[in-house]
């Protein structure tokens, strides 16, 4: 079984016809499937409209409500908490990454025995629709992120990624990075572990007409990946298994972990 998880902020325009559209292509594609909806405190509706998809399609859909705005990555270890699937794949709601694609990253995952498989706008094969200004920010990401983590990947935060579930469970009870870093964070840790990860190349329309990225938030990406190296290359953090035990299991009830209200079994 496949858990799609979706973290969702002020999408309430779009959410609910981008969860039935997701549905009705992985019906289409003949996987089993879940998509849990985390609503990331909105202000808009978006929980509301998320509802709407749930009562569409019960059996497929599960939407989770955070509190308050905590960032994409504190949404997903939150939804990640409920996740029934082997495997797990993290989706934008936005769909400027159509869920189709997820049928290569599966055919990808058996062929190179990987144990994650995570989409990048750089691979020679993707076909990108993506204003310049951020084509520079991900380039000069990926130069410092070379030469801090020597990680083998081109691309670390494009939205849409999967995993054998394992993975998750050993490594998002390290993570302390909730927002723009948590990708990085994440995929240093799966490859800290010895886990296996590919590139897949994607097609990405860039829908968008502003930006959410903006100079601050650039400011906090650099101190957070700086905190990371930190944590791994210095003090070890993440190799300090005893701290992490059961921690997911804590995690829907933790403050810090924002506490989610679940709608649907």
């Amino acid at each position: 079984m496949l858990s799609i998880l979706m973290p969702a902020y002020n999408e309430a325009n779009s959410i609910a016809q981008n969860v039935c559209e997701t549905v009705e292509t992985m019906q289409a594609i003949g996987i089993d499937f879940e998509i849990v909806v985390i609503d990331d405190g909105s202000m808009d509706g978006t929980h509301a409209a998320a509802s709407d998809a749930l009562r569409t399609w019960p059996e497929h859909v599960r939407v989770v409500r955070c509190n308050r705005n905590e960032g994409k990555g504190n949404a997903l270890i939150c939804g990640a908490c409920y996740a029934k699937g082997d495997h797990v794949a993290f989706l934008d709601a936005d769909m400027d990454l159509h869920p189709e694609q997820l049928a290569g990253f599966f055919a990808i995952m058996d062929a190179r025995d990987a144990d994650a498989v995570i989409g990048s706008k750089f691979h020679p094969d993707s076909k990108v629709d993506y204003p310049p200004v951020r084509r520079l920010y991900s380039f000069i990401y990926y130069m410092l992120v070379r030469a801090l983590f020597g990680l083998p990947l081109r691309d670390t935060q494009t939205g849409i990624k999967l995993f054998k579930r394992p993975v998750l469970e050993n490594v998002l009870p390290r993570i302390l990075v909730k927002r723009f870093a948590f990708d990085l964070e994440l995929l240093a840790n799966v490859h800290h572990f010895g886990y296996r990860i590919v590139e897949a190349p994607v097609t990405l329309n860039f829908q968008r007409v502003c930006s959410r990225l903006r100079l601050p938030a650039v400011w906090n990406v650099l101190l957070d990946t700086l905190a990371i190296f930190y944590r791994m290359r210095v003090l070890h953090y993440y190799d300090r298994s005893e701290r992490f035990e059961h921690a997911l299991d804590r995690a829907a009830g933790s403050q810090e972990i924002v506490v989610p209200i679940v709608i649907g079994k």
